[in-house]
């Protein structure tokens, strides 16, 4: 039987994709850019979800006030393998998550209709300490997935939920080297 804790996601070789929601001033400065740039705030946690549907119960579907704008970021591999040997479980304890560069927490992952599933979905904050090093050296696309999320959520409001599945990003257990896998286990 799989973990309940399985990382879910769209990757290949070199790179995997996590999403994000934005104010549509910070997501179109970002893909005029092709990086974050200002006003995208480098002082503070930004948080990463390689679980799209996680996201879109988050942002209700680009509905949410400041977030509007759905991205898929392409970050390195090496980039989000060294995000998570930095993290910490956000259960640990919290003098260990305050001096944390990176945050771990493990959410209910959502159908496409935002019911919670019985497996768990992880989310990840960059903190200040490798902000930059995210956005200058780990992030290696960025792609407007908003026409593609109203066009989803459309969907599932109108009743067609199986049409609006086959419009999401194909994810599939990624596989962590063994001591990130215990080390990021509940």
């Amino acid at each position: 039987m799989a973990s309940p804790y399985e990382i879910r996601a769209d990757f290949d070789a070199r790179s995997i994709v996590v999403y994000q929601a934005y104010a549509p001033v910070i997501a179109d400065a970002a893909l005029r850019a092709g990086r974050f740039v200002a006003p995208f705030s480098f002082n503070r946690m930004t948080w990463i979800k390689p679980s799209f549907l996680w996201l879109m119960h988050r942002s209700n579907w680009a509905r949410k006030s400041g977030q509007e704008r759905i991205l898929a970021v392409r970050i390195s591999r090496d980039g989000w393998e060294e995000a998570l040997a930095n993290a910490v479980l956000t259960t640990a304890d919290p003098a260990a998550v305050a001096k944390a560069a990176v945050h771990v927490q493990w959410d209910p992952e959502r159908s496409v209709r935002g019911a919670a599933l019985n497996h768990y979905s992880i989310q990840v904050g960059i903190g200040r300490h490798l902000i930059r090093t995210f956005a200058d050296e780990w992030v290696t696309e960025l792609t407007d997935l908003t026409p593609q999320v109203r066009k989803a959520a459309n969907l599932i409001q109108s009743g067609g939920a199986a049409k609006a599945q086959r419009l999401l990003p194909a994810e599939r257990a990624y596989p962590l080297p063994p001591d990130l896998e215990r080390r990021l286990r509940p």
